[in-house]
């Protein structure tokens, strides 16, 4: 009796995980399916939501042609209090334009080298199967444009950069960004979405040395960034610029990692991610404190939270993030809860 009763404990919690995963993973379409899904309906230009804000969520709807735009731009900016630097972008910020689709379908992709660039550029899309993830097709000289479509086939969300040679230095100066596929039917909804992108600049002077700071290639060869900071300038998301939620609220958060060169490891100070898609893709652990997201790769974390206060964003390589710059701020608002949180003294 107890060696049949044993069994069918065992019998039912591997039907309850196989149910869990089922509906974790549900609208799940093979890259050979997505390739066959006809899109419908007329072409629809994806507009430009400056980070950290990304374009709505893709929902329960068909697949579609999406028409994307993005510029190349070479601009000075500030890249710390004082301190400014000769950026490379797409779409004029850093990371660049977030780009929102679902499995199936078809994007045109439209990439402008601004006029006032002295370098040719390109864009490869982690998400592209094809040469070069589409830079091949994309190297366009100052002034000119490229067009190129691709099938999205795989869910899931993913890198993308300029790839124009010398790469590491096109990365380094800030061009990279994120394109999130979407599996059919959509992610589950939240509350509240955000666009978070690790990256390094490797500068001449000093960290918080003052004045207009160019590349410094040495210090990139040997992976020693000045700065290691989220969304192109250090405390970005801090101050006026701080993500805001409110108590009882689902954050996800959209983690990508640009480089060129460290990993890093992604963590909230206080809060646990109830969600992890590991490297971005269908894998969900559960109940994380750090992740580790890889040059050249991404995360989605997704947390409920239950007490108001400050949230630090941070790389975890600690002195990264207290001394170079990956730091951010969650501002949560809303009533207390001594269940969850409460100060004795």
């Amino acid at each position: 009796m107890k060696n049949i009763l044993t069994t069918l404990a065992v019998a039912l919690f591997t039907l309850q995980a196989c149910k869990q995963n089922s509906t974790e993973n549900a609208g799940s379409t093979s890259a050979a399916e997505a390739m066959e899904i006809k899109v419908s309906g007329e072409p629809v230009k994806q507009g430009i939501v400056a980070p950290p804000g990304v374009p709505a969520a893709i929902g329960d709807r068909a697949a579609q042609k999406v028409v994307v735009h993005l510029e190349a731009t070479e601009e000075e900016g500030e890249l710390a209090d004082g301190v400014t630097y000769k950026f490379w972008t797409f779409n004029s910020s850093i990371p660049g334009s977030f780009i929102r689709v679902r499995v199936g379908d078809e994007v045109e992709l439209h990439l402008k080298n601004k006029s006032n660039s002295v370098m040719p550029h390109n864009i490869d899309l982690h998400a592209v199967n094809g040469p070069g993830g589409g830079a091949e097709a994309t190297n366009v000289a100052p002034g000119k444009e490229a067009i190129f479509n691709f099938k999205a086939l795989n869910p899931g969300l993913y890198v993308y950069h300029c790839a124009a040679a010398p790469v590491p230095m096109h990365i380094a100066n800030g061009m990279y960004g994120l394109i999130l596929v979407e599996p059919e039917g959509g992610l589950p909804k939240v509350d509240r979405e955000y666009y978070v992108m690790q990256g390094e600049f490797y500068t001449k002077g000093k960290t918080d040395e003052k004045g207009l700071q160019e590349f410094d290639q040495d210090k990139g060869v040997d992976e020693r960034p000045t700065y290691v900071v989220f969304n192109g300038k250090k405390n970005a998301l801090m101050g006026a610029n701080a993500l805001t939620a409110k108590v009882g609220e689902t954050v996800r958060i959209f983690v990508g990692n640009g480089g060129p060169n460290l990993v890093s490891s992604f963590h909230v100070i206080g809060e646990i991610f109830d969600k992890v898609y590991v490297e971005g893709g269908s894998t969900i652990n559960k109940n994380v404190q750090t992740t580790v997201i890889p040059a050249g790769g991404a995360a989605i974390v997704e947390f409920k939270v239950e007490e108001p206060g400050n949230y630090i964003l941070v790389d975890h390589s600690i002195f990264r993030a207290f001394n170079k710059g990956a730091i951010g701020m969650l501002k949560v608002t809303g009533e207390k809860n001594p269940k969850v949180y409460n100060k004795v003294q």
